[in-house]
């Protein structure tokens, strides 16, 4: 007798996937090769589980730690060409006045760069072949602005390079390690492409971006006579263009009707264009050099998910490669080009691969004006799509876009029995002009209904119970969520805003000084400060807080530089005088968004305790966290 095993749908969601997993640091992440191939370098924790540098000899398990950041913990570094020095980037406590610290391999002696008290540096440019030398942005001695200063590696002495008449918001270096292109913003909300034949040369305009356009320079070729840029001028996506100096011709190197380029691969020290991808659904790379068509045909087979060339040494024989894919960690990998081969160096998060994790799958609705708004819809594991709780989860910018991916927020709503829908709204970037400029002037608007029209969208499809749908956001997504409690109060049955500015007035009056060129850019798209306060005002959700009926969790850090504290403060204190329910999480040593793990563990606590008070999801004890700096105000 012949017995057959009937495999029975999963009906129950898999066990609770514990937060220190999800939000807790990566046990090594973000590894980058030593230009001559000697040494990798990678972020880890140290005892104290504070990220620092670490390196290890290449085909050795000599790992040692190189920095010693006492709270902070770093997450930004690259490697120098002097095969002997790393840089990384740390703030305090959030303000985003980075500083540039050099740390030797050798010695571990660590030197600050760029010591100036108040000042934000901002990396410019390495080159292999100037390989003691660094160019960094510096709003020193005006905040407004950041000139360009030469570093010496060697003795760490700072020279002044070249001047920012006050409306440069990106520079363009040569093969001789010069200055020679600028982006520079413009009266008009648009961008301006600068050039100059010396540095000792007067600026030119070779082009000029109108507030309807984007673009962008990529690099300069190997003979600097050619410019590659990237713009969305005279089509409606962003192109990439080969710009003839001489005789200032463009040709279209690269082009989707619908989609702006995403990323380019430029060859370390040839200068080659080599690929570009357009990110559609997903990312999808377009080959231009086929001498690297059959790399790139190998990596694409290794492991399921995208991939991304992240580092490559000089003599580009190793490349390292990196795997994302939705449902499991980032996988690290070595690329021999020689041999073909590829070997797994180690992945970010090892535990996850033992999880049950949900998927994301890309979808896309019609709004009530006809446009087509893309995102992404991840459901718990082990249960029907029918009828759940539901979080909107709103992206910050609003100028970016969210993409297929792990995500951790989105693993934990899903592991807690929340279906999670993430909405390229009007205005997100990567889908053409037009629908960015769609965004233009509506914020609370437009904006808004593209997120409504998402929700009665879950709703027709069964997915979503509409009596327990929730929306929660950083930044715009935290703003978001305050218009969805304030312009739609019967929509949502909670909001989460983290870092979300509350008033467009005062948002706008403390932005950071070196903001400033940015100004026109600003009115052209959110609205004018100095000639239409009344229209700010009124996509404000600070003056409609009367209107809310459902519970608001607010976290802010309190150095954000961005969205100043007094944006979560003032609709605070205003819920508070008019008895709407509101609970407060501010961050003591936190900027725009939550680096330190302990903190983001504590908010994401409240958050989903929060949550299942009035969603119903499921939900971790809140437990005995230690070492955060959260206060319930």
């Amino acid at each position: 007798m012949v017995t057959t095993t009937v495999s029975q749908p999963q009906t129950q969601l898999p066990p609770l996937i514990p937060r220190e997993i999800l939000f807790g640091n990566p046990e090594r992440a973000r590894p980058q090769l030593s230009p001559d191939g000697k040494y990798l370098a990678y972020i880890a924790p140290d005892e104290k589980n504070i990220l620092q540098v670490w390196v290890r000899t290449v085909g050795q398990q000599d790992d040692r730690q190189l920095t010693q950041d006492k709270k902070r913990g770093i997450r930004m570094y690259f490697w120098t060409f002097d095969g002997e020095q790393l840089i990384y980037l740390q703030d305090a406590d959030g303000d985003e006045n980075w500083h540039c610290y050099a740390v030797n391999i050798n010695t571990n002696i660590v030197r600050d760069l760029t010591p100036f008290q108040g000042v934000q540096a901002q990396p410019l440019a390495l080159d292999h072949n100037f390989p003691h030398e660094f160019l960094v942005g510096l709003n020193l001695p005006d905040l407004s602005k950041h000139d360009v200063y030469r570093v010496n590696l060697k003795n760490g002495a700072v020279e002044f390079d070249t001047e920012n008449p006050g409306n440069i918001v990106s520079w363009t270096v040569n093969t001789q390690f010069q200055v020679q292109a600028a982006i520079a913003a413009t009266a008009d909300g648009g961008y301006d492409l600068l050039y100059r034949e010396s540095p000792q040369a007067a600026w030119e305009n070779l082009r000029h971006w109108s507030s309807e356009d984007e673009g962008y320079a990529v690099s300069f070729s190997a003979d600097d006579k050619t410019l590659y840029i990237v713009g969305s001028h005279d089509a409606n996506a962003q192109r990439l263009l080969a710009l003839d100096l001489a005789t200032r011709q463009e040709t279209v190197i690269a082009e989707d009707p619908e989609y702006d380029v995403d990323s380019v691969i430029v060859h370390p020290t040839d200068r080659v264009l080599q690929a570009v991808s357009f990110y559609r659904d997903k990312q999808e790379w377009q080959i231009l050099d086929r001498s690297i068509a059959d790399d790139l045909e190998v990596i694409a087979q290794v492991r399921p998910g995208e991939y991304n060339i992240t580092s490559r040494d000089l003599a580009d024989r190793t490349w390292l490669v990196t795997y994302i894919t939705d449902n499991g960690p980032v996988y690290y990998y070595t690329y021999d080009r020689t041999t073909k081969s590829s070997t797994l160096l180690f992945s970010n998060q090892p535990k996850l691969e033992e999880l049950q994790l949900a998927t994301m799958q890309p979808v896309s609705y019609p709004t009530r004006d006809g446009l087509t708004i893309h995102g992404y819809l991840t459901t718990p594991v082990g249960i029907a799509a029918k009828n759940l709780p539901t979080i909107l989860l709103v992206h910050g910018g609003p100028w970016v876009r969210d993409t297929w991916g792990y995500d951790p927020e989105v693993q934990w709503l899903a592991n807690r029995g929340y279906a999670v829908l993430q909405v390229n709204f009007r205005g997100s970037t990567g889908y053409g002009k037009a629908f960015l400029n769609a965004g233009n002037r509506e914020w609370g608007a437009k904006m808004h209904d593209d997120l409504i029209d998402a929700v009665n969208w879950l709703v027709e499809q069964g997915i979503s119970d509409p009596q327990k749908v929730a929306i929660m956001g950083g930044s715009y997504g935290g703003y978001a969520a305050l218009a969805g409690l304030t312009f739609t109060p019967e929509v949502f049955a909670a909001g989460v805003d983290i870092v979300g500015p509350s008033n467009l007035i005062t948002l706008m009056q403390s932005i950071p000084p070196y903001w400033e060129p940015m100004k026109a850019m600003f009115a052209h798209r959110l609205g004018n400060l100095e000639t239409e306060p009344e229209f700010l005002k009124s996509r404000s959700p600070l003056f409609y807080c009367d209107r809310i009926q459902k519970p608001l969790l607010i976290g802010q850090g309190a150095n954000d530089p961005r969205v100043k504290q007094a944006e979560s403060e003032q609709i605070v204190a205003a819920m508070r005088q008019s008895n709407r329910p509101v609970e407060y999480l501010l961050y003591a040593d936190e900027g725009h968004g939550f680096a330190r793990p302990e903190n983001r563990l504590h908010f994401y606590a409240k958050a989903e305790e929060f949550l299942a008070k009035y969603l119903g999801g499921r939900f971790e004890p809140v437990g005995d966290l230690v070492g955060h700096s959260g206060v319930e105000k």
